[in-house]
């Protein structure tokens, strides 16, 4: 596959440790592009459902891929996120072409855009709501398993797949925005500051929309997430676009390298460490 060449990639609320996570297709993504710039906005590493007995072997390609990247000489930024919060006390660390931070502020053709993940506006990650926070977070890992399970029975049937997790999102994001209004706060924040284009993750919501008031205008955009709507923004040919992920372009998803089947002698030495330990 030949990659694409794209100015600047953000990505966010991949939540790579958890059960949602869509990490092989984030992986045939990452692999299908070559980026001058990638900015990790938040949430990559889910730290709050973190575990050891639960991190595969695609999340590692995730990893893998970004680091590919850097070798290769992409500039990353990672941005820290509410659910990566813990690095948020190495914030500033520069390593080659690695940075971590907490918000970004770009000129991108002579135009400034203002990025970060957005958990700043939301209440749930302060003070004891935070709790609370996590606990949906876990509940949320759980029924996409059972969301899983559901659509195993409907495909053996051949009814149409059901998202219960993307449905129960949408009404908590539209709860959470009328509570903190998270994208006029944004984007009325950075039309204050004078910035062209504000980047958020954070709400699962991927968008691109003008936001207008009596000081002025400004570009809202929202990378989505990597969990349900399995969205990025890039930016090419001086304009920023969403990018939703396809499956039917990425052919090579479907491909599972054939196992090495042992030869003779694998078996024979099979055999006799079997007769020892017998």
């Amino acid at each position: 596959m030949d990659k694409r060449p794209i100015d600047v990639v953000v990505i966010s609320d991949v939540h790579l440790g958890t059960y949602g996570c869509k990490a092989k297709e984030l992986t045939a993504y990452l692999k299908s592009i070559a980026p001058s710039m990638l900015i990790l906005n938040g949430d990559i590493i889910d730290a709050w459902q973190f575990s050891k007995s639960y991190f595969p072997a695609t999340h590692l390609g995730v990893i893998k891929e970004i680091i590919h990247c850097i070798t290769n000489g992409t500039r990353v930024f990672y941005i820290t996120g509410n659910h990566d919060e813990v690095l948020r006390r190495y914030s500033g660390c520069r390593v080659g072409n690695f940075m971590l931070t907490d918000k970004l502020v770009l000129e991108i053709d002579n135009k400034l855009t203002w990025i970060f993940h957005g958990d700043v506006f939301d209440n749930t990650t302060k003070g004891s709501a935070k709790f609370l926070a996590k606990l949906g977070s876990t509940g949320y890992g759980a029924l996409i398993l059972v969301n899983r399970f559901i659509n195993t029975i409907l495909r053996c049937i051949g009814r149409e797949r059901v998202s219960l997790s993307k449905k129960i999102m949408e009404g908590v994001n539209k709860a959470v925005s009328k509570i903190n209004d998270f994208e006029m706060t944004a984007a009325e924040l950075a039309i204050k500051k004078k910035y062209e284009y504000v980047i958020c993750g954070h709400i699962h919501k991927p968008q691109k929309r003008i936001v207008r008031n009596e000081e002025g205008d400004v570009t809202y955009l929202n990378s989505g997430d990597w969990v349900e709507h399995c969205t990025a923004l890039e930016y090419c040919k001086k304009e920023w676009k969403l990018f939703e992920f396809d499956p039917s372009n990425f052919p090579e998803m479907k491909v599972e390298k054939e196992r090495p089947r042992p030869d003779v002698v694998t078996d024979e030495i099979s055999y006799y460490i079997s007769s020892l330990t017998g």
